[in-house]
């Protein structure tokens, strides 16, 4: 039976609409239409009870949650358990995302997103693997005893035809422009993060096949007066995108409210690059040997570094409306239509519309999830 979600406050492609109903029918939004309308369609009405209705996060670097993280175990079950653990924040849509790590690690890890995306596991939408081809300059916790260039076999692995989202981040200085461009031509897409490229050899990395930018100002080379370094470059160029942390901790929000004045509309996407303590009873978590505990929302090592975060998106959503200043609609599709125009999902994610995967949650307006629905199913 068609389900009728009435009385939201919903946020649509053309902005808010209060007197609306949304119609779900299996996994799609069949139709937006008036309340009175409803009496010739036979649908079964969800009062939200004045909510907001929105479309449903996607967090392209999600590293851990519920208690697990990604690298410890790369099967189907810490997948499913890292969803569970974000749908709990809105986010209906990820990429469970691989730290630096060996190469074997790495074919687990794409196998189990594999099989993941075959058995139907709700939100995950493909794999991010952040590394091993980095800076060790910007290696930030990541471990370099993993960072090579890769070779052909390793190029095959990465170019081999795949289920979802395929999305890689190097350090463009570390890996030919060949590489990078055979990567982008199979439908990798390409980001640059930790890195310690100048102005120049990211721009070539950007001509190259490079689509964006992986926690732009974070572990790479910073904006300066006579080296624009690869700040510069991302804020500069018109077509790439950049995923912001928006915590309080990894950026400052006057830098960040700079960066999103300066880039294109609809290219800045927030992330949490979040770690096993969101959606866990204990902070502690450990990665590269070293236990790290979440505290005050920071996720560091005991020399100071940053490890990941345990920010969740409905948090980067309220914190982008608060820190930041933006609007709140502005920020949703901050957390939901641009990340999936990114990741080539914009003709099905990211938008509540006829026609569009139901991926939805709704919010109070202390920002707290209410109810979420990935494919339909809440």
């Amino acid at each position: 039976m068609t389900l009728a979600l009435v009385n939201a406050r919903v946020l649509t492609p053309g902005g808010w609409r209060n007197n609306i109903a949304v119609l779900l029918d299996g996994d799609r939004i069949v139709d937006l239409l008036p309340p009175a309308d409803l009496r010739v369609r036979h649908a079964q009405q969800h009062d939200l009870q004045g909510a907001m209705l929105l479309p449903g996060f996607i967090d392209t670097q999600v590293n851990g949650g519920g208690g697990v993280l990604f690298n410890d175990a790369p099967t189907v079950e810490t997948i499913r358990r890292i969803g569970a653990a974000h749908r709990r924040y809105g986010t209906t849509g990820f990429l469970p995302t691989l730290v630096s790590d060996s190469v074997d690690v790495m074919r687990a890890a794409l196998a189990a997103v594999e099989q993941a995306l075959a058995e139907g596991v709700p939100g995950v939408l493909g794999i991010h693997l952040e590394g091993p081809y980095l800076a060790p300059a910007r290696k930030g916790v990541h471990d370099p005893k993993f960072f090579h260039t890769p070779g052909s076999e390793e190029l095959a692995l990465l170019c081999a035809p795949h289920r979802g989202v395929r999305l890689l981040t190097l350090a463009p200085e570390r890996v030919p422009l060949a590489s990078i461009g055979a990567l982008a031509a199979a439908g990798v897409i390409v980001c640059a993060g930790h890195t310690a490229a100048d102005y120049a050899t990211t721009q070539a990395a950007l001509d190259g096949g490079v689509r964006g930018f992986t926690h732009l100002f974070n572990a790479m080379t910073p904006f300066g007066s006579r080296e624009p370094g690869v700040v510069g470059a991302a804020l500069e160029d018109i077509d790439s995108w950049c995923g912001l942390i928006v915590d309080g901790h990894h950026v400052h929000p006057a830098s960040l409210r700079v960066a999103i004045a300066a880039k294109a509309r609809g290219k800045m996407l927030l992330v949490t690059d979040a770690m096993p303590p969101v959606g866990a009873e204990h902070p502690d978590f450990v990665l590269n040997g070293e236990t790290i505990t979440a505290k005050d929302g920071i996720c560091q090592t005991a020399q100071g570094v940053l490890a990941g975060s345990a920010l969740d998106m409905a948090g980067a959503v309220r914190n982008a409306v608060e820190m930041l200043g933006l609007p709140l609609d502005e920020a949703v599709r901050m957390a939901s239509t641009y990340p999936a125009e990114f990741l080539g999902l914009g003709a099905s994610h990211g938008r509540i519309a006829a026609g569009y995967q139901a991926d939805l949650v709704v919010l109070d307006d202390g920002y707290q999830v209410q109810q979420s629905w990935i494919g339909g199913v809440a």
